[in-house]
């Protein structure tokens, strides 16, 4: 995937006015460099002037060693998807890392029960972010809470300078409350993929919405607006 050097530099501005760090806190780098969160947790730490925390290889898959390290090292911010936060808030020792006051999580859909459990096993701010690889890491981003009946955990509204839409087969939109398929649009969005003409013409289409021509990501998510604005999550389109 073609990500430009603005849409990262986007991404990581609308960060770090979200969630501000500073030269006190220290971010937790875990994540493999093949996947595109490693991104920020490399860059977000050198471009406010925190300190980045380097786990050892292989260190973000054991709950008891990353417990050790949080609190050996006072790491103050630190990501998860939901499956692996699931097994680090099953581990005893979870709630004695005590320095959190960021926790991030993508890339799967975060259960009421999962976020019930981190509420009663840390003090510490906790956000659920969307987003394709093909959209610089995340689009959208809520902050978590205790919301009585709410069906689901939101994946919210957009970050900076970036458009989404939920529409029908014939691009229309849909109203709130009613499926659709999620796309995205604005400075965010890749240039396609490396060598891979017709898949990128069939995942970056024309936006009918855009006076200047510019596309936008078919990411075959379903999903639909609430009425506050914020999108949920239902699933994918192609299964």
């Amino acid at each position: 995937v073609m990500i430009p050097h603005d849409a990262i530099v986007n991404r990581l501005a609308w960060m770090q006015a979200r969630h501000p760090q500073h030269a006190g806190d220290r971010i937790l780098q875990k994540t493999p460099t093949g996947f595109d969160v490693s991104v920020w947790e490399f860059f977000w730490a050198l471009q406010v002037g925190a300190t980045m925390v380097v786990a050892k290889p292989g260190g973000h898959r054991d709950p008891a060693y990353l417990v050790d390290v949080i609190r050996a090292q006072r790491v103050t911010t630190l990501q998860f998807v939901p499956s692996m936060l699931a097994v680090f808030l099953a581990e005893p020792t979870a709630g004695t890392c005590t320095t959190l006051h960021t926790v991030i999580l993508g890339g799967e859909a975060l259960s009421l029960e999962l976020a019930d459990k981190f509420r009663r096993t840390l003090d510490a701010g906790l956000f659920n972010l969307y987003g394709p690889t093909e959209a610089s890491i995340d689009v959208t981003r809520w902050v978590v809470r205790h919301e009585p009946g709410a069906p689901s955990v939101p994946i919210g509204a957009p970050v900076w300078n970036t458009r989404v839409y939920v529409l029908d087969e014939r691009l229309q939109p849909v109203p709130a409350g009613v499926p659709g398929e999620l796309y995205i649009a604005g400075v965010q969005l890749a240039r396609g993929y490396v060598g891979r003409p017709a898949l990128t013409a069939d995942r970056f289409v024309a936006n009918p919405y855009d006076t200047l021509g510019r596309r936008m990501y078919r990411t075959g998510d379903l999903v639909r607006w609430r009425a506050d604005g914020n999108i949920e999550f239902l699933g994918r389109t192609d299964f």
